[in-house]
């Protein structure tokens, strides 16, 4: 799981965010504070990423955590799993 999260941790969720909008065909970066679904991704696309949330950091999201807030934006992933990682720690 993750100790911290760090810049490479970062760098995965942006590129797991990335790789979804890649394939809805959607070419352009992802901002950290961006609603998701303002840029494309769908309620499917958002149950998809946090899939991949959970397969790229080796976790579970409580079932708690698993709100649209924790995933309307890069920058809400990143916070929700900094704080699962504070409860590991």
């Amino acid at each position: 799981m993750l100790d911290r999260l760090d810049r490479e941790s970062r760098t995965r969720v942006v590129r797991l965010v990335e790789e979804i909008l890649e394939r809805n065909g959607i070419t352009r970066a992802a901002p950290l504070v961006d609603e998701l679904v303002g840029i494309g991704l769908s309620s499917i696309d958002l149950v998809n990423l946090m899939l991949a949330v959970e397969a790229e950091f080796d976790l579970t999201i409580p079932q708690s955590e698993l709100t649209v807030e924790n995933f309307r934006s890069i920058s809400t992933i990143i916070r929700l799993l900094d704080r699962l990682a504070r409860k590991v720690a």
